[in-house]
């Protein structure tokens, strides 16, 4: 099969890290075979900057580029992120937090024996089946390390980052201009069409055309090109996923340091984000408008941080859902302007990834509907995945929570991984029988569910118990003291960087 040639030219609109990521992607894919790249971003128009965490395939996308964490983590702020810890999402006992930790290579020497426990705890056995002592990264994060692995534990660990998204959009605006991205600064106050129904050009409002041959829409919630000129329609999650607004203000980092985790806590209305980066913590309450006001979650905030009552905060509107097509014509969406899932498991970059990656090929291979179902399901993997944390919350004290956890508007896809859980059946043969664990692994629903401790109440004891949870703790224990402490390995960034 031939490839199809890459376009002559491309022109992004709108900067902020989704536009300036895509710049890089296309750059080095494409640059080489002549394709001009153009971004063009208004100096009028902020950036929106929900969420500053990421999951590991931006690393993935830094080392791609050739971009070292020394040269880019002390510019942005960042810290490491060894997973998610989850606060507050359910009132049974024993299980009030638990972690939801990345994937290491040494998993799959202590996750079997936590699935076979898990699947022991939903058919009644009295055996231990927390994830907590199951995982490595989980014990890294815990303890106040970084998962940076050394030369003498040869096994892969993966990780993400929490960072300042302004700082790493001209962080990654920088290397792409320097590598032969073209930068307007220009505010868009036209499109034209062709006959033909593509876009045609875009016009400045100081009267400047500029025109190209594929056309990637970064410009956020207005959707410019995607919705505004091709009209292509937006499918809502709001049946599904309550959350449409935040509140968001930064506090000083505590006293104890950074520790390479979200964490997310249960709220009245909704959870709360902290994220430490090297200089302060970022922290936002993400709610449905539904059930409290902005004043009253914004109120709800500044206590949870102990900020005065007065404490400056930024309100945030959501809209979460996606265009029903990426690629319509000569237009690509990303970022925003593609679609949003609420921030809660930081996934935002990795769609942008995945959308601009997968993209390239399949333009290449002509393969538009591929590519639109791919996407499409993508989305709504990770939606299924994000609805599973509220449907099976075991929390009801407040309105909100009562709802979240009675509400039926669930896919086949979640309604079947539900099913299989609670009458005992294998998590990991569901999965995989769907095709989903490109977007959530055997292992995120285990660890999800069985966090939560969604296991009957009745527990019967088991003569022989078949989870030594002493030879988990030498094991996981063990491996994790090969790892620096967090803030050293933050010290040893920094010092680089100044070197």
């Amino acid at each position: 099969m031939s490839l199809k040639a890459p376009p002559q030219s491309v022109i992004i609109l709108g900067g902020g890290t989704a536009g300036w990521m895509a710049a890089n992607i296309l750059q080095k894919r494409w640059g080489g075979s002549g394709t001009v790249v153009t971004l063009i971003e208004s100096k009028d128009i902020g950036i929106i900057g929900v969420g500053e965490g990421s999951t590991p395939q931006l690393k993935a996308f830094f080392d791609e580029l050739g971009i070292a964490e020394d040269e880019w983590m002390p510019r942005c702020n960042a810290t490491y992120k060894a997973g998610i810890e989850f606060v507050g999402w359910s009132d049974r006992p024993g299980h009030e937090r638990y972690f939801h930790p990345f994937a290491t290579s040494v998993d799959p020497f202590t996750e079997q024996t936590f699935f076979q426990a898990a699947t022991l705890r939903r058919k009644g056995a009295d055996v231990p089946a927390h994830p907590d002592p199951f995982f490595l990264a989980t014990r890294i994060a815990r303890e106040g390390r970084a998962p940076l692995a050394p030369a003498n534990f040869p096994f892969e660990v993966g990780y993400g980052y929490h960072f300042d998204a302004y700082l790493v959009g001209a962080t990654l605006r920088e290397f792409a201009v320097a590598r032969g991205v073209k930068h307007e600064t220009a505010t868009i106050a036209n499109v034209t069409m062709t006959e033909a129904g593509d876009i045609g050009a875009l016009v400045a409002d100081d009267g400047r055309s500029f025109s190209a041959e594929l056309y990637l829409d970064a410009s956020g919630f207005r959707a410019s090109l995607i919705e505004g000129a091709l009209k292509e329609p937006h499918r809502g999650f709001g049946d599904n996923l309550f959350n449409d607004r935040a509140v968001v203000a930064p506090t000083p980092l505590p006293a104890s340091g950074a520790q390479a985790m979200t964490r997310a806590t249960a709220a009245s209305a909704g959870w709360i984000w902290h994220i430490p980066l090297t200089n302060r913590a970022g922290n936002g309450y993400v709610y449905s408008s539904r059930y409290i006001d902005p004043d009253d979650a914004a109120a709800e905030l500044r206590r949870h941080c102990g900020l005065d009552e007065d404490a400056e905060v930024r309100h945030l509107a959501m809209r979460c859902g996606r265009v029903e097509r990426s690629w319509v014509r000569n237009c690509l969406a990303i970022g925003l302007a593609q679609g949003f899932l609420e921030p809660l498991e930081a996934t935002a970059l990795h769609i942008v990834l995945a959308t601009v990656q997968g993209f390239t090929d399949a333009y290449e291979r002509d393969d538009r509907d591929g590519f639109n179902r791919s996407i499409a399901r993508r989305y709504e993997g990770i939606r299924d995945y994000i609805v599973c944390h509220y449907r099976t919350a075991l929390r009801r004290d407040t309105p909100y929570w009562r709802d979240a956890a009675a509400h039926d508007r669930l896919s086949d896809s979640l309604k079947g991984i539900m099913t299989a859980w609670f009458t005992g059946a294998d998590i990991e043969e569901e999965v995989h029988r769907q095709e989903i664990a490109a977007y959530y692994a055997p292992m995120s629903w285990n660890v999800m569910l069985a966090g939560y401790g969604n296991f009957p109440p009745r527990l019967s004891p088991v003569a022989h118990g078949p989870v030594d949870l002493a030879a988990v703790e030498r094991f996981v224990g063990g491996c994790a003291l090969n790892f620096p402490s967090h803030g050293e390995a933050l010290s040893r960034l920094a010092a680089a960087k100044a070197a």
